[in-house]
């Protein structure tokens, strides 16, 4: 149960009820694709990272360790350790993400894996039952992830499709939830909202998809090809449109400045790979902006990654040291920075829900806008 506290213009401050624990947001959600965070990170360091959701894949999780596997094992919450919501992914994005191994028909869709290119079958129903296996918090709809830009009769057919889809995923994880046996009889499910850049069609499919009154939705198919602008303005048609009583979920975005700028424009939650993934190669996000620590300037620079950051890496360890272990392909390197840059996305959203609580987002954002997004 969504519960909205308060709001600053179109920002909204809100804490989500679930079968695992009361979400604070505006949240981030960190990506555990496979049941970890990409970088030797664990479910019990999240504990200490300030994370609140962890967000696992349904379509890499099928296919290794096995969604029945998983299930054998209590489900992903007992399987990796994660004491909090998990929200799982509905395999819809590698419908986008494998377009070269996939066949799309109103049954669903059959890919080649990208392990041993067996072919695999996934439509609505089996996204839910994979879901169901897995016993989520957060069951997302399968949908189809439309590139940007596409050609509009296909996204209107493709949405109209994806609606269609909802609906059969909405009675068969129902009907999951009724069976003995099921790993979470509360299990919540996510609409998703498609139409590629086209307003007119967005705000059709949300109309359309609220009636089902489901526990929350999302908008997807952003941040795959459009401009910040474009994605700006997507979000701007939709969010009116979005039930006011239920989360708001941009999927897959992305930098703080992105964040900022959505929750300005009514979203609650988000996701992105982005944290741990720039961190791998080095990329840390600061208070000051994006620190690359493979730059030679560090090699002497005694100070901490951030000045301003307490996570267990800039309490313990300078940027010499990073830079040193990224130099000699240390995995420890790659560890520190993911750590840094998780910390600091959930510090960012911890701040946010601050300034709304307190009446200042509008000075938060104004003073972070300019800065977040810049290079060092």
């Amino acid at each position: 149960m969504y519960r909205l506290l308060k709001t600053s213009g179109q920002a909204r401050r809100g804490e989500f009820q679930t079968v695992h624990g009361t979400v604070q947001m505006p949240a981030f959600m960190n990506v555990a694709t496979a049941g970890a965070i990409k970088g030797a990170v664990s479910a019990l360091d999240l504990k200490q990272l300030k994370c609140q959701v962890q967000l696992c894949n349904t379509y890499h999780l099928h296919l290794r360790p096995g969604d029945e596997t998983v299930k054998k094992l209590g489900g992903i919450c007992r399987f990796t350790r994660w004491e909090g919501p998990v929200l799982t992914d509905s395999g819809g994005f590698q419908v986008f993400s494998l377009a070269k191994l996939r066949n799309i028909r109103e049954e669903g869709v059959t890919f080649a894996s990208h392990i041993d290119g067996r072919r695999i079958f996934m439509g609505p129903e089996e996204s839910m039952r994979i879901q169901s296996n897995l016993g989520s918090t957060i069951a997302m709809a399968f949908d189809e992830c439309i590139e940007n830009p596409a050609e509009y009769a296909y996204t209107r057919n493709s949405c109209d499709r994806t609606a269609r889809w909802l609906y059969r995923c909405k009675t068969e994880l129902d009907k999951l939830k009724r069976q003995e046996g099921a790993v979470n009889p509360q299990q919540m499910l996510f609409g998703i909202n498609q139409g590629s850049t086209y307003t007119d069609i967005r705000v059709d499919h949300m109309k359309k998809i609220r009636e089902l009154n489901l526990d929350g939705y999302a908008i997807g198919g952003l941040a795959v090809g459009e401009s910040a602008e474009e994605m700006y303005r997507v979000i701007e048609a939709v969010t009116p449109e979005m039930p006011a009583d239920k989360p708001r979920y941009l999927m897959g975005v992305g930098t703080p400045v992105n964040i900022l700028e959505a929750v300005r424009r009514g979203v609650d939650l988000f996701d992105c790979v982005m944290p741990s993934r720039n961190a791998r190669h080095g990329h840390a996000f600061t208070w000051e902006g994006c620190r690359n620590l493979m730059n030679a300037k560090y090699e002497l620079d005694d100070a901490p990654l951030d000045e301003n950051c307490d996570c267990p890496c800039c309490r313990n360890f300078s940027r010499a040291y990073i830079h040193h272990l990224l130099k000699s392909k240390e995995m420890l390197g790659m560890r520190l920075c993911v750590l840094h840059n998780i910390y600091f996305y959930n510090t960012l959203l911890e701040k946010i829900r601050l300034a709304l609580d307190e009446d200042c987002f509008d000075s938060f954002y104004r003073k972070n806008i300019s800065v977040l997004g810049q290079r060092i």
